[in-house]
């Protein structure tokens, strides 16, 4: 008998030994985290089989695409832990089970199966006829199904192309299927000094008098979303806000409604829920609360005497307008407990809700920063009158998804932005903007977004070269964006609420564009904002945006020649001490360009690799042949690593249109921003090189013509996705980001892994 086949008969009837010890959270969910969860997760999963949990893994699998931009009716909502509960309740939503099939063998076992037949060769790039991307159609078999697919595609078993399972794990999961899937979760439990600082917020949420109330919704509709995180908490527990039927103290009931400012219906409570399912990177939006920032919420929100005359209720008009529907509250209070955790709400709507979101980021540059107004300027803040008059223009669209009547609420909606606009204009000539303007009260003040086509990444603090444009937000600005993609986005909507999205948060950005431009000298506005919208962006300036002020002076005494780079060095230097990412490798200012205090051997690595750093294409031909989210894994002393980004910023002569990318697409001025840490969520694919080695890799990539040299930089460094030793370095990633930074950790997703 062979060795392998020895050792795998010798596992297997291990695993029958102790078959009455096989436990779902201990032997079956970390094979699922470890080999599954990759891709399984969120809302892109293939076939929308979620096995982050046990739940995931009983619900099963769907025929229906969660995306679909091209639907004329909106589909039926499928959120796990809300849109149902129990096996029986996912049924009757078409979720097909693939853990038992009534006397066949699980769907599940039939993939794992199909999947271990077809090994594939050590470390070769995958067959060119094998579909690998994320707009790849899936078939999702049913178990009658199943022998016609596997004889269809049958390179197409689990784990899909990459690299395997152990015997071990194999011969757990088979033994498991046969045992009838058993799932035994246990509930999350709080700790005790969790428990009491959720009973603190709960009381606070849910007390009775009208401005609590009021407060409450406008809290709840900002942090639904997020992973929620106590001060002197277990580390890796995190919470959910939610409306649930029930009390404190009762088993959470949530109320399931599209939207979290739709009418729940019936009386309700803010309670707070354990996240009970694997932290995937890409949806791991961290908030944090503690004693600190619950006084920080009665100082904002209590301190004053406003009052509430009525509670607004949740019609189309409520949801469309938040400026309308929480006026009561004041807007310096709303916008400062934005301010305070900035990086949160732009990763909510950056990062997105929905996991794959070219809804939102095809709007948007590859690169650039972020900053905000100071309150004190802001007129929507400190002017009443202003405020009062802008008000009922800040209606957002999307709210109605007739087809039907779609250009004709569009146009509604332009009319009214283009009179506030107007407004804002006049407003601001009133007075020259200064350095003051620029909000610093914290680190979340400087904030760097890169984005990879369909996904996007935010940072504290100011990485990579100067950018082509910055945004400046103000509260209306921050406000209609968090909204717009966040509150009021239904992934699950037809085609009229995802083109309306998409077309108004193109205004936004342009918005936050024409702000920045406040800064600079009124001469150099209008050539800087032709350079931002070249070729077919001059229609959409003619036909969508409002005009600049270009009269208007600064007051910054910026010269006229290279402003944007001028303001970029002023803005750091005087907000040097809360720039939480100093980048020495990208803006090298002298002949150290590395990182102070890192080991030797990674001060050198680092100035090799800085060679790479900031140069377009047309100097450095490698980059185009680069993904957009690489990951490179430097190994130096005994058994230690650092990880670094590698992102290729893709270059456009504008990106005010939906269609089309491709023919405002500028290859040669794209670049390359190196920075220490994991930027995206989505690894496009991962190089390993010993410090030692890096001088080769570096110099490699830069004699790289054509497509065999650049093969030749994977051959040697590349970890393909058929690498005998995948997981270990791809799960290796996580656990780095669970050293370094551990509230932030998270599993990341394989589905955008490309196959060089």
């Amino acid at each position: 008998m062979p060795l392998r086949l020895f050792l795998f008969v010798l596992l297997a009837l291990g695993a029958v030994a102790r078959a009455e010890e096989l436990s779902y959270r201990r032997d079956i969910q970390p094979i699922f985290t470890a080999k599954c969860v990759v891709c399984h997760a969120c809302y892109d999963s293939p076939c929308q089989l979620n096995l982050g949990s046990g739940e995931g893994a009983l619900r099963g699998a769907h025929k229906r695409s969660v995306y679909d931009g091209l639907r004329t009716e909106a589909d039926e909502p499928t959120r796990l832990f809300l849109d149902a509960r129990g096996e029986a309740a996912w049924r009757r939503k078409g979720f097909q089970s693939v853990l038992e099939a009534g006397g066949q063998a699980a769907l599940m076992a039939r993939m794992l199966e199909l999947g271990r037949s077809r090994p594939l060769e050590h470390n070769v790039r995958l067959p060119e006829d094998l579909e690998i991307g994320i707009g790849r159609r899936n078939s999702c078999p049913l178990p009658g199904e199943f022998a016609a697919f596997a004889r269809d595609n049958p390179r197409a078993g689990m784990p899909f192309a990459v690299a395997g399972l152990t015997d071990g794990e194999y011969a757990t999961l088979t033994h498991w299927l046969k045992l009838g899937a058993p799932v035994d979760e246990a509930p999350l439990e709080p700790s005790p000094a969790e428990s009491a600082q959720i009973a603190d917020w709960e009381r606070l949420l849910n007390a009775r008098d009208m401005r609590s109330r009021l407060v409450a919704r406008w809290l709840y509709e900002h942090l639904f979303l997020a992973h929620l995180h106590f001060e002197g908490g277990t580390p890796g527990h995190f919470f959910q806000l939610v409306r649930s039927r029930t009390l404190a103290g009762q088993p959470v009931e949530p109320i399931a409604t599209r939207r979290p400012n739709d009418d729940p219906g019936s009386d309700f409570h803010y309670r707070l829920r354990p996240i009970r399912e694997v932290i995937v990177h890409k949806t791991h939006i961290t908030y944090p609360l503690g004693p600190q920032k619950l006084a920080r919420v009665r100082e904002l929100f209590f301190s004053g005497d406003w009052t509430v005359a009525e509670l607004p209720g949740y019609g189309v008009q409520r949801r469309a307008n938040p400026f309308d529907t929480f006026a009561a509250i004041p807007p310096q209070a709303r916008y400062r407990f934005m301010l305070d955790n900035a990086e949160y709400f732009v990763r909510t709507f950056i990062r997105g809700p929905v996991c794959r979101g070219q809804i939102a980021t095809d709007v948007i540059r590859d690169h650039f920063w972020a900053l905000f107004q100071a309150p004190e300027s802001d007129r929507y803040l400190t002017d009443a009158r202003y405020r009062a008059a802008v008000t009922p223009l800040l209606t957002l669209p999307g709210q109605l998804d007739d087809i039907a009547g779609l250009w004709s609420l569009w146009g509604t909606y332009m009319e009214r932005l283009k009179r506030y606009e107007s407004l804002r204009r006049r407003a601001y000539a009133e007075a020259p903007a200064q350095w003051s303007d620029l909000w610093g009260g914290n680190d979340n003040a400087l904030l760097t977004v890169f984005r990879q086509h369909d996904s996007a990444s935010v940072r504290k603090g100011l990485v990579g070269a100067v950018p082509q444009t910055l945004w400046w937000l103000d509260f209306p600005l921050f406000e209609r964006t968090y909204y717009q993609l966040v509150v009021n986005f239904d992934v699950f909507g037809n085609v009229s609420h995802q083109l309306q999205t998409r077309l108004y948060f193109d205004l936004i950005r342009n918005g936050a564009e024409q702000n920045f431009l406040r800064l600079l000298p009124a001469d150099s506005r209008q050539a800087i904002l032709d350079s931002w919208y070249e070729n077919s962006g001059q229609l959409k300036l003619w036909l969508s945006y409002t005009e600049i002020d270009g009269a208007t002076p600064s007051a910054l005494g910026l010269p006229q020649h290279q402003p944007i780079r001028s303001f970029a060095d002023h803005l750091l230097e005087r907000h040097a001490a809360i720039n939480a990412r100093p980048d020495p490798l990208n803006r090298c200012r002298s002949a150290h360009c590395h990182r102070p205090g890192v080991a030797r051997e990674l001060q050198y690595a680092e100035q090799t690799l800085s060679r790479l750093a900031s140069r377009p294409a047309a100097s450095l031909p490698a980059v185009l042949a680069l993904p957009e989210a690489s990951l490179l894994r430097i190994e130096y002393g005994e058994g230690q690593r650092e990880i670094y980004s590698l992102l290729r910023n893709r270059a456009h002569s504008n990106v005010a249109f939906i269609f089309g990318e491709q023919l405002r697409y500028r290859p040669r001025l794209d670049t390359l921003t190196l920075y220490p840490g994991v930027l995206s969520s989505y690894p496009n694919f991962l190089f390993n090189v010993r410090a030692e080695e890096v001088p080769a890799f570096v110099a490699a990539l830069e004699q790289a013509r054509g497509g065999a040299g650049f093969a030749a930089v994977v051959e040697r460094w590349g970890i393909r996705r058929s690498h005998p030793e995948f997981w270990r370095y791809f799960n290796d990633l996580s656990a780095w980001l669970r050293e370094t930074e551990p509230l932030e950790a998270g599993v990341l997703d394989m589905n955008r892994y490309q196959n060089l």
